[in-house]
């Protein structure tokens, strides 16, 4: 009897433990179908969240990216005249209102100072619409008195009170605002242009950058260094800032840091009979700790902060990842691309004529006889054409000439024009012709039959580390032909890549690339927010970093199936990229971990890729240890991407678009008289 009690306990405890895992079970699938209708309900480019949102739940992209073209930066805006003079509450309520907002809060004091400064006031009535849903911004916002009421497609979203800030993406880019906002009461608002923003942040990166290559020049260790040599160790440094009587270095330790003082003074001391007697008072400008860099040496000095100071650090590994100490002198990065390119010719087809090419149709589906269209983008669309004579396939791109003129992207498209015509790489698409009319410009592009990363990664999910590598690999391959002809290209994204019959990857869209001088900085802001690096966000001047950056960005999404910064609000991306941390799923492995950490260094200088051995360092990451470089540049690795290329009829790799109806009118400006 008792046994039989004993069975029967067991058995129950048994269904007890069953039933607990079912209950786990069932709340575990609650929470993924609450994760999956709050996905579904996110719409993308929001400035005025709902205040319930869940920061805790996970933030997945599940639509095509966005993209940010470069506007033109005048540079004889004058803003000198526009400062307005602020009571100290007044000063006291923006300042308030910047350290509590998502994107503004990195700013730092002297970048806050001067938007407190710049900050215009203007009065609303009741009812008076201040953004309209729809309409282009350029204008952000910050409550200084009254109430205001946020409504989309005249649902209350919200109300906005003293001290809250809005539209503050419109002073970053050209965005369509997501909501109306009208003033409930009589309202008081503090305003900034986005011209303003950009032109005050920019002017003070420039002036910041010169200020420190002077500083650097005076320098005794690093005086025999060019200008693009200095620039790499200004891209290595990091600001640090100490409190008085702080000791920043002490006699007797190891040196491994070199310091330039920007704001504040430093106290040199030295130990003479167990006392510390002073020897000097250094201020701005000044530097110390030069010999740190280039021998292994004790502190001959204690350094002390007299006051508040701020300096820019080098620490001695990140210099010698920076500039080979043994001569102090640039690695040339030219000697390690090593691809056996062929020789320089003009891409362009003479003998492909415009009159000759004929629309694709589909042959089955929904859209049965109407044209087949590979893309859509914000610039234009992407069409399937063939000629009569050889039935040979090429994707042809045509935009809107009055669009480009309206976006101010007649240089952009010229250079775009210009880059593909000189290209002769394997893994950068082609292109074979260019042709005009008086409402579009058509570039006939070399047709990639094996579809989009960007589509094989959402039909998959994520990719496995094979197909990961193989993809990262070619645009490596692509960047380092690129890099080497001076061209920064700026725009990675899986939507961007393409894969060939033979599964081979090749970049596509040179909207947003540009030539570049080493050593110099460009100032725009562009590219898909999900991919951009910190210094375009920050208005600080980028260069060939960004594209380092962006590949890291790219190897994370591929093998996760999402890019590691995402949000569906634009300045929420912005500010998950400048805090930095990204959070790996643990299916990832150490090499991965490693790649992807190395090519998101927030200080450009430390990026993998930019340090002093280039693009060669990316290549003999561990990551990469099973890739053969040499076979893969002549098109001998076999292509594991192969699997995700479906057969069928020719667009059958391709999302299906329907035809486009809209009229497009004329444009006789003539600035594509060269194209």
């Amino acid at each position: 009897m008792e046994r039989q009690l004993e069975e029967l306990k067991q058995q129950l405890e048994k269904q007890c433990q069953i039933n607990q895992e079912l209950k786990r079970q069932n709340k575990d699938l609650e929470q993924r179908l609450q994760e999956k209708e709050k996905l579904l309900s996110e719409y993308q480019d929001t400035e005025f969240p709902s205040q319930s949102s869940n920061e805790a739940e996970p933030e997945v992209r599940k639509s095509r990216a966005a993209v940010m073209a470069p506007e033109p930066i005048p540079e004889d805006l004058e803003i000198t005249s526009n400062r307005v003079k602020k009571t100290s509450s007044e000063t006291d309520l923006i300042v308030k209102a910047i350290q509590k907002n998502d994107f503004l809060s990195r700013l730092d004091d002297e970048q806050t100072a001067m938007m407190v400064d710049l900050l215009l006031a203007f009065d609303f009535s009741p009812g008076k619409e201040v953004i309209k849903e729809g309409s282009e911004g350029d204008t952000m916002y910050i409550v200084a008195a009254g109430d205001l009421v946020v409504t989309q497609a005249g649902r209350e979203l919200r109300s906005l009170r003293c001290g809250d800030v809005f539209g503050e993406l419109a002073i970053l880019y050209n965005c369509k605002r997501t909501a109306t906002v009208k003033a409930k009461s009589l309202v008081r608002l503090w305003c900034m242009e986005r011209q303003t923003y950009r032109t005050i942040m920019t002017n003070k990166s420039k002036k910041k950058r010169e200020q420190l290559l002077g500083f650097l020049k005076t320098s005794r260790t690093l005086k025999d260094l060019n200008d693009v040599q200095l620039s790499k160790i200004i891209d290595s440094m990091e600001e640090v800032k100490y409190q008085h009587k702080d000791i920043i270095v002490r006699e007797g330790a190891e040196a491994n840091t070199f310091y330039i003082i920007l704001k504040g003074e430093v106290l040199v001391s030295k130990s003479v009979n167990g006392y510390q007697k002073q020897i000097r008072r250094m201020g701005k400008g000044e530097h110390f700790g030069e010999q740190a860099l280039i021998r292994e040496v004790l502190r001959t000095a204690t350094c002390t902060a007299d006051g508040p100071v701020t300096c820019f650090s080098i620490d001695k590994e990140v210099f010698e990842e920076t500039i080979p100490v043994e001569h102090l002198e640039l690695f040339d990065d030219t000697k390690v691309l090593q691809e056996a390119e062929a020789p320089e010719k003009l891409s362009l087809s003479s003998s492909l004529k415009f009159k000759d090419l004929v629309p694709v149709l589909y042959q089955e589906g929904r859209y049965q006889g109407e044209k087949v269209t590979l893309g859509v983008g914000g610039f234009g669309r992407v069409e399937l054409v063939t000629t009569l004579k050889h039935g040979k396939y090429y994707a042809m791109k045509r935009v809107s000439k009055k669009q480009i003129v309206a976006k101010r992207q007649e240089e952009h498209v010229l250079f775009e024009k210009k880059i593909l015509k000189a290209i002769q790489s394997d893994f950068i698409v082609r292109l074979h012709g260019a042709f005009k009319d008086s409402r579009f410009i058509y570039m006939v592009m070399e047709f990639c039959s094996g579809g989009e990363i960007w589509t094989k990664l959402k039909e998959v999910g994520r990719f496995d580390e094979a197909i990961s590598v193989f993809c990262a690999a070619c645009v490596v391959e692509a960047f380092a032909y690129l890099h080497k002809k001076n061209i920064l290209y700026r725009d990675l994204k899986p939507e961007n890549l393409m894969l060939d019959a033979q599964g081979y990857v090749k970049l596509v869209d040179f909207g947003f690339a540009k030539e570049m001088v080493r050593g110099e900085k460009t100032y725009s802001f562009v590219g898909t927010p999900e991919y951009m690096a910190p210094e375009i966000i920050k208005n600080q001047g980028h260069d060939f970093a960004v594209d380092f950056w962006s590949l890291g960005i790219l190897v994370y999404e591929l093998l996760a199936g999402s890019p590691p910064f995402s949000s569906s609000e634009p300045q929420k991306i912005y500010a998950k990229i400048l805090d930095g941390v990204i959070k790996y799923p643990p299916y990832l492995n150490e090499a991965a971990k490693s790649i992807i950490s190395k090519l998101c260094r927030p200080r450009p200088g430390q990026r993998l890729g930019n340090t002093k051995n280039g693009i060669k360092d990316v290549r003999h990451h561990r990551w990469f240890s099973s890739m053969n470089w040499h076979k893969l540049r002549v098109g001998q690795v076999e292509a594991p991407t192969v699997r995700l290329v479906r057969k069928g009829p020719c667009y059958i790799n391709f999302d299906r678009f329907p035809c486009d109806q809209a009229k497009v009118e004329e444009e006789f400006s003539g600035w594509d008289r060269d194209f």
